[in-house]
C-alpha cells in the first residue's frame, strides 16, 4: 500500500478542533472557524444512545458542508467497543471521498492500527475509492499504548499523526490531579515531559506529526497558551482545541514568529547561494554575524516549512554580497 496523494511534510495541524458528531449546529459552525483540522467525534463527545444518529449527521456534514482549507477527520470509537466497525463502514462508505483521515482512540498496540488499515482497504476497494488515500491518526491514551508507541507509529503507511490523549492517560497511571493538562500538585518538574518526548520520538522516527491533546479549562486562554507553548517548544506540530476561543491561540503558538520565519528563509537563500558556483561553492559561510552550514539549512527548513504552511509572507529578501 502506498501513501497516495499525501501532502509533502504533512497537512497543517496547528489547531485541531473537536466537534461532537451528534450536534448538527456545532457541525455547521465548525465550518466557519479558522482551525487547520476539524475532527468530527463519535467517541467521548457522543452519548451511547446518540452514536448511531451521529454517524449519519457526520456523513451529511462531510458531503454537504464547506470544509475548504481544513483537514477533515472523524474520530471513531476504539476497538474495545462494539461500535468501531460500524462507525468506520458507515462514515467511509457514506463520505469517503470527502474525508481525509480516521482517528482511532485508545490505541494500545500495532495490531489495532493494522486492523483499521485492512478495514479501510476493503471499503475503498468495494466502493471504488483510491486505495490508501484515507489516513489514520493514532491516539495514545494509556501506559500500554505509550510503551508500544514505536511499533504503533510504524504499523501502517496510512499513519499521519500520533496524538497524546491526556485525560485517559492521567487516569490510567493514577496521576494525582483532576485538572486535565495542568501539572499535578506535589511534583516540581514537568510531569508530561517524558510522555510528550516519547510520542515525539516515535512520530519523528516514522516522519509523522505529533499532536498534543486538549486543555479542558476552555475559558483560560492564557493557561492554554502556556501548555501549548511547552509542546510547541519541544517540536510538536499542533494541539487540540475544544472551544473557538482556543483556535487563534493554537494557530499563533504553533506558527513561527515573523522574525524567525524571515530569518529561516534568509538562511535557506544564503546557503543556496554560497554553496553554488556563483557563491564560491562553500560548505559554510557567514550571514551577518552568524555562520551557516548544512545543519543550519536543515533547522531553517523546519521553521520555513511551518511558516509556509501557515501562509506567512516573508518581509525580507536575501541579497548576494558584492564580489
Amino acid at each position: 500500500m502506498t501513501q497516495a496523494n499525501r501532502p509533502p511534510g504533512g497537512r497543517p495541524r496547528r489547531s485541531c478542533l473537536a466537534v461532537p458528531g451528534s450536534n448538527p449546529r456545532f457541525l455547521e459552525k465548525a465550518q466557519g472557524l479558522p482551525a487547520d483540522q476539524v475532527f468530527l467525534d463519535l467517541e467521548d463527545a457522543c452519548a451511547p444512545l446518540a452514536k448511531e444518529g451521529a454517524r449519519h449527521h457526520i456523513v451529511e456534514a462531510l458531503n454537504e458542508g464547506d470544509w475548504t482549507g481544513k483537514t477533515r477527520v472523524v474520530r471513531v470509537n476504539d476497538w474495545t467497543t462494539h461500535w468501531t466497525y460500524r462507525d468506520v463502514i458507515t462514515v467511509v462508505e457514506g463520505a469517503g471521498q470527502n474525508l481525509d483521515c480516521i482517528m482511532l482512540p485508545k490505541v494500545q498496540d500495532a495490531q489495532q492500527i493494522v486492523a483499521l488499515d485492512l478495514l479501510l482497504t476493503q471499503i475503498e476497494k468495494t466502493m471504488g475509492f483510491e486505495v490508501g488515500r484515507i489516513g489514520i491518526e493514532a491516539q495514545i491514551e494509556n501506559a500500554k499504548g505509550l510503551v508500544n508507541v514505536d511499533a504503533i507509529a510504524g504499523a501502517s503507511p496510512r499513519l499521519e499523526t500520533i496524538i497524546f490523549g491526556p485525560a485517559d492517560f492521567m487516569a490510567s497511571i493514577n496521576m494525582k490531579t483532576l485538572v486535565v493538562g495542568e501539572q499535578p500538585p506535589g511534583y516540581g518538574a514537568d510531569a508530561y515531559h517524558y510522555i510528550l518526548m516519547r510520542i515525539l520520538m516515535a512520530a519523528r522516527t516514522y516522519d509523522l506529526q505529533a499532536i498534543d491533546g486538549p486543555y479542558l479549562q476552555i475559558k483560560n486562554v492564557d493557561g492554554y497558551r502556556e501548555v501549548a507553548g511547552r509542546a510547541a517548544a519541544l517540536g510538536f506540530d499542533g494541539k487540540w482545541v475544544l472551544h473557538p476561543g482556543q483556535v487563534e491561540a493554537a494557530n499563533e503558538v504553533f506558527s513561527p514568529s515573523q522574525e524567525d520565519y524571515d530569518h529561516a528563509e534568509l538562511i535557506l537563500d544564503a546557503y543556496e547561494w554560497h554553496t553554488s558556483a556563483a557563491g564560491g561553492a562553500k560548505g559554510s559561510a557567514m550571514l551577518g554575524d552568524e555562520m551557516i552550514d548544512e545543519a543550519s539549512r536543515k533547522m531553517a527548513l523546519v521553521i520555513a516549512g511551518k511558516g509556509r504552511a501557515a501562509g506567512m509572507i516573508r518581509t525580507s529578501k536575501f541579497e548576494a554580497p558584492e564580489a
